[in-house]
């Protein structure tokens, strides 16, 4: 297993270099000068010039990518042009947030969409699989932006069930309620597409495995339905759902970067939205890169629990 583990760490090595150049490609060639963001009224053709060179932007292309690269490496993500401040430091007071938002809509869209999925095929052309079946197709169709929006419309200004935006009050704020009142429908509206994708994907895994010759073995010999179908059956399904599980987790991290500013959630997507605005390059670079290898490592440890349900995997 160890050798398995190293094998999957040093293959993420050419794919996290193939992030750092395409995300400094696309930064770079987005058109405008840094310089001219950064000084606003104060951009004189002088000072532009002068900030150019003390940015390093003035350097050819390639060159400014390997000091960027370098310094990373060694840790230094860069200063924000915007904030003045460390660009790493900045990424990890925000990723706590995102992680939140991130990881409370995985485990929605992973616990309800597994269940969903097990009924629906235990259930094959019944009404629950029927019922489920439609709520699935619905919450695929819909935008999750868009149903961000409509809760906010009706479960914070109509009803007045939770908060408007943010992660806690403004005064007083900040404990377990205030914050899990304030995720409610942040993590909600981010679930909904990945639940109703991980719930499809499990039912077609499922019903393949109830096909099988040791499935019916099982019930011929008398053990119980709820037996065969969640210890016999999901165990053997579960090989194909955990691959679905470490897509969506990259669903729901990139899909938090919208869903952060519909409900104004302080976390990473927010910050990278508004340094694509301010042109705060090396800020934006830094959060994607950062988010980019938290996925990556993630999908590593998918594969490893794969791994560990099925030796095969390894050879």
């Amino acid at each position: 297993m160890t050798g398995y583990i190293l094998k999957r760490l040093l293959s993420a090595i050419p794919v996290l270099l193939g992030i750092t150049v395409i995300v400094f490609l696309i930064m770079a060639l987005i058109p405008g000068d840094p310089a001219l963001a950064i000084l606003g009224s104060y951009a004189t053709p002088e000072n532009v010039a002068k900030l150019n060179r003390d940015l390093g932007l003035d350097a050819p292309l390639v060159t400014r990518y390997f000091i960027w690269l370098g310094n990373m490496l060694q840790g230094d993500f860069g200063q924000s042009f915007a904030l003045n401040r460390p660009v790493l430091d900045e990424v990890l007071e925000r990723f706590g947030a995102t992680l939140l938002l991130a990881g409370v809509s995985f485990v929605l869209c992973a616990v309800l969409g597994i269940a969903a999925g097990v009924v629906s095929a235990a259930r094959q052309f019944g009404l629950a699989d029927k019922a489920i079946t439609f709520v699935v197709l619905l919450g695929i169709s819909i935008p999750s932006f868009f149903l961000g929006m409509m809760m906010i419309l009706i479960f914070a200004v109509d009803l007045r069930w939770f908060p408007v935006s943010g992660m806690k009050m403004a005064y007083g704020g900040g404990g377990f309620a205030d914050v899990a009142n304030h995720l409610v429908m942040p993590a909600l509206a981010l679930s909904v597409v990945a639940t109703g994708v991980v719930a499809r994907l499990s039912r077609g895994a499922m019903l393949e495995v109830l096909r099988q010759d040791y499935i019916r073995t099982a019930r011929a010999k008398g053990v119980s339905e709820g037996r065969v179908i969640w210890g016999h059956a999901l165990r053997s399904a579960m090989v194909s759902i955990i691959p679905v599980l470490g897509i969506q987790a990259g669903f729901v991290l990139s899909g938090a970067v919208y869903i952060e500013m519909v409900f104004q959630w302080p976390g990473v997507g927010r910050m990278l939205v508004d340094a694509i605005l301010k042109r705060d390059i090396l800020l934006v670079q830094g959060g994607v890169v950062f988010v980019a290898a938290c996925y990556v490592l993630f999908n590593i440890a998918v594969d490893v629990a794969q791994s560990l349900l099925d030796p095969r995997i390894k050879t």
